[in-house]
């Protein structure tokens, strides 16, 4: 199993280190940390970030309020089509899409891979079907995922995972690759959990936003992020349980667990370095 960590989304909302704790000008960097694992199964791919037709047509796929409120940069180079690609695969190798949740910004390229399955949370695609609301309206975007064919839907349940439920034997997938439910953000949000072989990565989702809100020491977040937070969650009593119980794991290095976020650049910085050196040294 190889992981590589792409960056599928480049947003520059303003307000620079008010958002990301570390820009210099009026804007900030955010990313849409991704993972592409090679398996025995094919491709996987763990979230999308935004796809092609994002980028082709934004207006006719996305919320014009999130296009302007996140900035977001719309580049083919930032899509995982471009950069699958560009590792010399074809789309047709990605055979399994696994998302944390269903927010514009992680499943927009879903259509980009029309022969992958996709597995979500049941919970996860009742609520975005619902849709009640401004900011469901706005962060659901059927568009992007009105043609995919082969869904794979999931409730939590089975042996937990290092205390948190975990819903393991995924359909089709490596039994190394586990979805841990953490509510809050959305209704059906999780997070992906991966056994490297030398430990685990848990990909976090949404779950938190920033760096330093899994500090063991002094945990904290930025006031930009701290708002586009409380802005999107729809169980705020469950999201914070959650990051707790996300900050007690992190904290405890007897798990070997290494956690990392969808949008902080720099923790997207650390594990995209830490692959590039181990590919060094594999060559």
């Amino acid at each position: 199993m190889h992981i590589h960590h792409l960056n599928c989304g480049c947003m520059c909302p303003i307000g620079g280190a008010l958002f990301d704790g570390f820009s210099r000008g009026l804007t900030a960097h955010l990313v849409c940390h991704c993972l592409l694992i090679e398996t025995e199964r094919g491709l996987v791919l763990i979230d999308t970030g935004f796809g092609e037709r994002d980028v082709k047509s934004p207006y006719s796929r996305l919320s014009p309020f999130f296009i302007h409120f996140n900035n977001i940069q719309f580049e083919r180079k930032y899509t995982a089509i471009a950069q699958i690609e560009r590792l010399g695969f074809s789309p047709r190798d990605v055979r399994h899409i696994v998302l944390t949740h269903l927010d514009f910004d992680h499943a927009g390229g879903l259509e980009d891979f029309p022969e992958a399955t996709v597995h979500v949370m049941q919970s996860e695609i009742e609520a975005a079907q619902d849709r009640h609301g401004l900011i469901a309206k706005g962060r659901y975007r059927k568009e992007q995922w009105d043609e995919v064919k082969q869904w794979k839907f999931y409730s939590p349940g089975g042996e937990p995972w290092f205390g948190f439920e975990a819903v393991r034997d995924l359909d089709g997938l490596p039994p190394e690759i586990l979805l841990i439910p953490l509510a809050g953000h959305t209704r059906g949000h999780a997070g992906i959990a991966i056994d490297t072989g030398s430990g685990w990565l848990l990909h976090a989702g949404d779950a938190y936003f920033y760096r330093d809100e899994m500090d063991a020491t002094q945990r904290r977040c930025t006031p930009g992020l701290r708002f586009y937070q409380w802005m999107m969650e729809v169980d705020r009593k469950a999201r914070l349980h959650n990051q707790d119980r996300l900050h007690a794991l992190s904290s405890d290095r007897s798990k070997d667990v290494r956690l990392f976020c969808s949008h902080d650049a720099i923790e997207f910085k650390a594990l995209a370095d830490q692959e590039s050196s181990f590919s060094k040294l594999e060559v």
